[in-house]
């Protein structure tokens, strides 16, 4: 989905780019590439740094359904059972849900004749969770979510991923 957006949606400081430090499963330090990787914080600008505000705003996201495709990993490997985790492994569904991404930002850039798209809008200070409730979506960050086979409730067990895209102040 692409939407055309005002600034004022775009809920940004500096302390969100800290998120990247808090623990998550098996990163006690939080993320491994924080302070490391090129496009990672804390050396990053804030989002109105990196796109032009005064110019024409994106947000670019796209929904995938982890749950359908926990299913089929549930189904396909019925030996991880004892590990539903695995089911819902990032590093198994994550390309798939890329690629997705990636032919919408390209729609995007197209279509708009945009310069620069933000994949990580949180390196850039970005508070994706309530810039999602500011456009009518609510996040779930249970993680992993909670896989109901009956009345295949898994089914709505789904991510997004969002950038945003827009111009570059030299453009």
């Amino acid at each position: 989905m692409i939407k055309k957006i005002e600034p004022e949606l775009i809920p940004y400081k500096e302390e969100i780019q800290d998120l990247c430090k808090n623990e998550y499963y098996k990163h006690s330090n939080g993320c491994p590439n924080y302070g490391k990787r090129e496009g990672c914080p804390p050396n990053q600008p804030l989002i109105d740094g990196v796109l032009n505000f005064e110019k024409d705003l994106y947000i670019i996201y796209t929904q995938f359904n982890v749950g359908e495709f926990a299913e089929r990993m549930r189904i396909n490997h019925p030996e991880w059972s004892e590990h539903p985790r695995q089911w819902y492994n990032p590093r198994i569904w994550q390309p798939q849900a890329r690629k997705l991404h990636g032919t919408e930002q390209a729609k995007a850039a197209k279509e708009n004749k945009l310069t620069k798209i933000v994949s990580s809008p949180e390196a850039h200070g970005v508070n994706v969770t309530k810039l999602m409730k500011n456009i009518g979506i609510t996040l779930k960050w249970g993680w992993p979510p909670k896989h109901i086979v009956e009345n295949q409730e898994y089914l709505n067990n789904v991510v997004y991923l969002v950038s945003l895209g827009g111009y570059e102040f030299n453009a």
